[in-house]
């Protein structure tokens, strides 16, 4: 598509934004993606990242697409390109200090079952053990990437400050708005905020199991993913905090959180930082918005964002119905 104008532009290039631009171009349409910052330094990228919701609205419309990405993700884990997308089918706990009920979700995942108390750290009560798509976001977001160029699509790294203007600059005749937080002020979008949260790299002790401590009166959250030679340790959650530099005390925090959780981890070599902003909503935001008079008749808006936690979890049913939308207008 060098030299023309794409049908459809996607604003942002972070899971949303790369899994909504692949749908776009394997179904024949040409695409540009614009965002102010490539895959590897999105928010994406700092994910964990597990199949399973997490600060995302519950009801039909989130377990339709949790589905549908569950099936894609599951497709991926067992298929050829498994290995150089980053996607395998992990086993793992979710655990709780008091007793807790398993979440409605791990039914659709076909299997669970409670914890041994010998699975259990010392302070935590009850737990789930359950297998679930895990993926090592750097690689799987190269891997969309990759997937989206070849099927003819082309990333532009600038700074979107109009969807619209974007839209008629490209010469496209719909965009579709991936940007996540900063929908706030892109959208203007008050009901969308930013809920910081941080992770530390570490090298991997022999860890094969992930773990998830979700936070509660007593604690903050806790998780550990391990992706071969590294382990992804967390988290934090800062509601209204946009700020993108590591917090030292916070990622100390976050490492001896994990090491009560699992001992192999105390000493650990820590090798990277990283920090991102969920896009919290009420309800993800998923509809299309015909252009007013004050565009001038212009492009399409679809929007495709305020996913939560729930980012790589909602990707696929998400982004299928969006480009469903903006492939109508365009």
């Amino acid at each position: 598509m060098a030299g023309t104008s794409p049908d459809v532009l996607v604003v942002g290039a972070g899971v949303s934004g790369l899994t909504t631009a692949v749908c776009l171009a394997e179904a024949g349409l040409s695409v540009e993606i614009r965002a102010g910052r490539p895959p590897p330094d999105t928010t994406s990228a700092v994910a964990g990242a597990i199949w399973g919701p997490h600060l995302a609205e519950t009801g039909e419309r989130p377990a339709r697409w949790r589905g549908a990405t569950l099936a894609a993700l599951r497709e991926l884990a067992a298929g050829p390109d498994a290995h150089a997308a980053g996607v395998r089918i992990a086993s793992g706990i979710q655990i709780f200090r008091d007793p807790a009920a398993p979440p409605d979700w791990l039914a659709e995942l076909g299997g669970y079952r409670p914890c041994q108390p010998s699975e259990l750290p010392p302070g935590f009560s009850s737990g789930w053990h359950y297998a679930a798509p895990l993926m090592h976001m750097p690689t799987y977001l190269g891997y969309l990437r990759a997937r989206f160029e070849r099927a003819g699509g082309r990333l532009t790294v600038s700074t979107v400050a109009s969807l619209a203007g974007a839209a008629r600059e490209a010469g496209a005749r719909a965009v579709v708005n991936c940007s996540g937080a900063h929908a706030r002020q892109l959208a203007g979008d008050p009901e969308v905020i930013p809920v910081r949260g941080q992770a530390v790299v570490a090298a991997n002790p022999g860890l094969t199991e992930f773990l998830i401590a979700p936070s509660d009166a007593s604690a903050e959250l806790a998780y550990l993913f391990p992706h071969g030679d590294t382990v992804i340790l967390g988290g934090s959650e800062g509601p209204g905090d946009w700020n993108l530099e590591p917090d030292p005390a916070i990622a100390e925090r976050i490492v001896r959180d994990c090491a009560a959780l699992e001992p192999r981890l105390r000493g650990a070599q820590v090798l990277a930082h990283r920090v991102g902003l969920r896009p919290v909503r009420p309800a993800v935001r998923l509809e299309a918005e015909p252009a007013g008079p004050g565009h001038g008749g212009g492009p399409l808006i679809v929007h495709n964002y305020g996913h939560g936690g729930a980012g790589i979890t909602l990707s696929w049913g998400c982004a299928r119905e969006a480009a469903s939308l903006a492939a109508g207008g365009a």
